[in-house]
């Protein structure tokens, strides 16, 4: 298995032949970059724009509750076309649909209801990134993005092991037909291309502060827990202890 501390290199290594190409030629690959907020997307595409043609795939059935989730939206939303590495890059949105069901169906804390408890980092989260990162597979196959990939790993709550093997996994069964089938399935559509998973780990390079002081140059939203009620309820308990 891929050791963390190689993500950041490996992400680099690709990036420079992707400069020493655009130099040649002038074509960026495509880049279907799935997204939870705007904090976390900013210094992504500060570091990425110039690189990819990038489409944001917001998908995010795990917020709770449905205010939080369109709070997040629409700061992405507004921050977009006020961001120059977004607007000269081109960097276009697709909203997916919310459905909180099929969180709580990936996750199965009715079956282990020890897992509602579970600190960030744990079994409940990585099926939540498994969850969301298929989906971005999905719509990245059966639209033809050349890569794919997550801002998740921005985070310091989020465990970037765990998210590039998910995302190497979901590529390597691009080479199986059903499996690509069942994912075009969910697109309506038939994917004339395999896109591979963009390895990072983007709180390295001090990209988690950088991404503290474009939340504060454009004040933007910085949400106070994950995301899902789970990560809310324990979030809340730790700062009721703290008073």
């Amino acid at each position: 298995m891929v050791k963390k501390s190689i993500f950041q290199r490996k992400l680099d290594e690709i990036l420079t032949n992707f400069e020493e190409n655009l130099s040649k030629n002038g074509k960026k690959p495509s880049l279907l970059l799935h997204a939870c907020c705007a904090p976390c997307s900013s210094y992504v595409l500060e570091y990425l724009a110039k690189y990819f043609e990038i489409t944001i795939l917001y998908y995010n059935p795990n917020i709770y509750p449905e205010e939080e989730y369109r709070r997040r939206l629409g700061e992405l939303e507004d921050f977009l076309p006020r961001f120059s590495p977004a607007l000269e890059g081109k960097v276009k949105l697709v909203k997916d649909t919310y459905e909180p069901s099929d969180f709580y169906a990936a996750i199965g804390t009715d079956k282990e209801p020890e897992l509602a408890k579970e600190p960030e980092k744990g079994e409940r989260c990585r099926r939540c990134y498994e969850l969301r990162l298929k989906r971005a597979y999905a719509y990245a196959s059966a639209h033809n993005f050349d890569y794919f990939c997550t801002t998740l790993s921005i985070s310091p709550f989020k465990d970037a092991e765990k998210i590039n093997e998910i995302g190497e996994r979901l590529a390597g069964q691009a080479e199986d037909e059903t499996f690509r089938l069942e994912a075009a399935a969910a697109e309506e559509s038939g994917p004339s291309k395999n896109p591979r998973w963009l390895p990072s780990d983007f709180k390295k390079k001090s990209g988690f502060l950088r991404s503290l002081q474009l939340s504060e140059e454009y004040g933007l939203y910085r949400q106070q827990y994950c995301g899902c009620i789970f990560s809310k309820q324990n979030t809340d308990a730790f700062r009721n202890e703290k008073c």
